[in-house]
């Protein structure tokens, strides 16, 4: 679908130049990174700043507890010397501390592995659990979900199955998730909490059933805690003291989480992350995985042989970084919560200023209750598919991602992420939703 307005706040020919040469089959279909090319190419030709809602990265400055922290090591000479491949041991114990502040479970320091983002952390948990039972051999994805995920399985050539779980919230999830476990080819389970790109948030009861089905059925949890602590509808700031962030920890003892510094400590140019995997995983002697590595205990091979492999380590000034704010927050002197609560305060201006210009909001409860406001939520505008939305409009110079590749069945939608957009563009936004819907006049209540 191509525009037909004049007066579009993008010259049609700049955006029609630059989607043809993107050479894309359905430019709304592009991955994250194609888009995202395509967007700067336009702002470079037009000189129009675009609402950039494509891209799913911090907008803060980091915590200068981090970088402090990282400048020392490099001035005491550690970009010299390899670090442990298992985690600096000042890491590894603020790690272990830090889930039992804030998750309240217990974790021994030795199965807190740094990990060069969650991306590498997710990359070296397929590898290895795809070869810790010869017959189980494919995860399974609660989508909507991350697309990398996907990808990482296409490379690797691993086989995956997903459903979208809106229309399996609560007590509904059990025979949903059951129905695939008990076919006994899946060995692990991922989902992220909060959801990207939904940001809807399972309940403790949701949790309790996938965690009961992990230990019915053996299947290992993944749980992508990416925006750790940011359902700001509860403060989860207060280390060692309730509410504390939900999690399946509580509920199955055969798990890995992943906990990223990019989002919650604003730290994503330094690729540290954190992969806890729990006491009981970690020791899991597995025969077959001697088909692959020296060791058949699951920590050994994840260690020594996985994460070995794809980079002998996570870059030793990043450790310093991450290891300080951890301790900081650990003592209660680093609120990193409240440093992130602006994406909140900014998600809900944006989400009015659309849905008083005829978009509407697509996961928009959790089970009975709103969805809260984070670093995402996802629009749609009736008449159009997700892919058609997001090509018209880069007319009106406003960017975000198509749910459809997303796993999402709702392909009508599209995600929006508000890190990247000022408040000081709120007034551009509103002018621009005004145009797009004075082009574009609905009164349907329901989208494509």
């Amino acid at each position: 679908m191509k525009t037909t307005a004049k007066d579009t706040p993008v010259a049609i020919d700049i955006v029609n130049e630059k989607i043809s040469e993107l050479n894309v089959p359905v430019v709304g279909k592009a991955t994250i990174r194609e888009t995202k090319r395509l967007i700067d190419g336009i702002e470079k030709a037009s000189g129009i700043k675009f609402i950039r809602m494509e891209m799913g990265v911090p907008g803060l400055r980091p915590s200068s507890i981090g970088t402090e922290a990282e400048i020392e090591a490099l001035r005491n000479g550690v970009a010299a010397i390899y670090p442990d491949i298992d985690g600096i041991p000042e890491l590894k114990s603020e790690a272990s501390k830090f889930v039992k502040n804030f998750l309240d479970i217990n974790v021994e320091p030795a199965s807190c592995i740094p990990t060069v983002g969650s991306m590498q952390g997710g990359f070296a948990a397929f590898l290895t659990l795809a070869r810790m039972y010869k017959e189980r051999d494919t995860t399974l994805f609660i989508d909507p979900g991350f697309p990398v995920h996907k990808q990482q399985h296409k490379v690797l050539g691993q086989k995956f199955e997903s459903f979208d779980v809106y229309n399996y919230r609560g007590e509904a999830l059990r025979a949903k998730l059951e129905s695939y476990f008990s076919k006994g080819n899946i060995h692990s389970v991922l989902y992220s909490n909060p959801n990207n790109p939904s940001w809807i948030c399972f309940t403790d009861e949701e949790l309790r059933i996938i965690g009961e089905l992990s230990e019915k059925y053996n299947v290992v949890i993944l749980e992508d805690l990416a925006y750790f602590a940011m359902d700001f509808r509860k403060d989860y700031s207060k280390p060692g003291q309730p509410p504390y962030q939900p999690t399946v920890a509580k509920y199955t003892d055969k798990y890995i989480l992943f906990i990223s510094s990019s989002k919650a400590f604003s730290y994503a140019g330094q690729r540290i992350g954190l992969m806890i995997i729990s006491n009981k995983l970690f020791n899991v002697q597995a025969p077959d995985l001697l088909r692959y590595y020296s060791s058949d205990i699951f920590g050994r091979a994840m260690i020594f042989g996985t994460v070995y492999s794809l980079s002998s380590g996570t870059a030793h000034s990043a450790q310093y970084a991450l290891a300080a704010m951890l301790k900081a927050a650990n003592e209660g002197r680093f609120n990193f919560v409240e440093e992130v609560k602006e994406y909140g305060l900014k998600a809900g201006i944006m989400k009015k200023l659309f849905t008083e210009n005829g978009f509407h909001i697509v996961y928009d409860k959790d089970i009975d209750q709103p969805i809260a406001d984070g670093f995402y939520f996802t629009i749609c505008y009736p008449g159009f598919t997700g892919p058609e939305l997001i090509e018209e409009l880069l007319y009106y110079g406003i960017s975000a991602i198509s749910l459809a590749i997303t796993g999402s069945e709702r392909n009508e939608g599209l995600r929006a992420c508000v890190s990247l957009v000022s408040r000081s563009q709120f007034p551009d936004l509103e002018l621009r939703l005004k145009k797009f819907h004075e082009h574009h006049p609905t009164d349907q209540i329901n989208c494509k």
